[in-house]
């Protein structure tokens, strides 16, 4: 494929732009004590580096046209940011209630201090999406982020809100124990919904032997694999140093993802409205196996 100028420069300059500029200036940000409506504006422009991106240097170009789903990723998206935000403002609240001691580390650089949050909040955030596959209850609301059959940045928040919540929960409710500051849970905020974004991003960027690290789209897409069992692989939502640890990290170079690997085999006629797909986890149906392989190893294309 022929690289215009811009292209190079997306694939290898994408990720730390993402990763260092904008998580970045957030933390910058909220060290200075700045208004939350900078770290909204900032989120918002982290969207469009993504659309942008995405755009200019695609892995699937059909992933970037809206297929009848455009509508609901976007109200999947504000509801969850908008849920995101509000627990943020609640910390305050949250740390002088049920704080059990205040042994977070102050005297850390601020910068230091947001990745600690994050590594604590991805062991959260991990082992609750792992039972997610496991644990059936789990599984039917955590459904609704597996349905989605086009692979782009606004995926990462396509996620039920009750199961946005639980996740978000597990993750933070270990920092707000030890006295999460109100600044921290703030450009943490914004770390998860950049790395929700590059995860599942259409952008053909490159990283090098970091795949192997981090929780990004090269390795996430495998996760996303219809097959029951088969998708069952790189939970991390930072890192993967827990997949690692619990055998569950997957890679193949070889392999090239389409819409028709995507989604549920054992659904795949899942709701695709917003509204429905907030109700179906209630519904009798709104349950899906949640192990078992496919028929047969060429019908998954497997060669991992």
């Amino acid at each position: 494929m022929h690289l215009t100028l811009i292209q190079p420069v997306i694939r290898y300059a994408y990720v730390p732009f993402m990763v260092l500029g904008v998580n970045g200036l957030a933390i910058a940000l909220a060290a200075s004590g700045a208004s939350e409506l900078w770290l909204i504006g900032l989120l918002l422009a982290a969207v469009g580096c993504s659309f942008a991106a995405e755009r200019a240097l695609p892995y699937e170009t059909a992933w970037n046209t809206p297929a009848g789903d455009g509508g609901r990723d976007v109200a999947h998206a504000g509801v969850n940011e908008l849920l995101l935000l509000i627990s943020v403002g609640i910390i305050p609240l949250l740390a002088a209630t049920v704080t059990v001691a205040d042994a977070w580390p102050h005297a850390w650089p601020f910068a230091l201090q947001v990745v600690a949050a994050v590594l604590i909040a991805d062991l959260g955030i991990t082992l609750t999406h792992y039972a997610s596959h496991k644990i059936g209850v789990l599984w039917r609301f955590h459904a609704v982020h597996h349905s989605i059959k086009r692979f782009y940045g606004f995926n990462g928040l396509m996620k039920h809100p009750l199961h946005q919540t639980l996740e978000m929960s597990a993750g933070v409710a270990p920092l707000i124990l030890i006295g999460l500051p109100l600044d921290v849970a703030s450009a943490l905020a914004v770390t998860v919904a950049v790395q929700l974004l590059l995860q599942h991003s259409n952008a053909d960027y490159r990283i090098g032997a970091l795949k192997y690290v981090l929780a990004l789209n090269e390795g996430h897409r495998f996760h996303h694999l219809k097959w029951a069992g088969i998708g069952d692989v790189n939970f991390g939502l930072f890192t993967l140093t827990w997949d690692h640890l619990l055998g569950t990290f997957s890679y193949d170079p070889d392999r090239r993802f389409t819409s028709d690997q995507l989604g549920m085999a054992a659904k795949p006629d899942y709701p695709t409205g917003y509204v429905a797909q907030l109700a179906e986890p209630f519904r009798a149906s709104g349950a899906c196996a949640t192990t078992g392989t496919p028929a047969s190893e060429r019908e998954a294309g497997l060669t991992i």
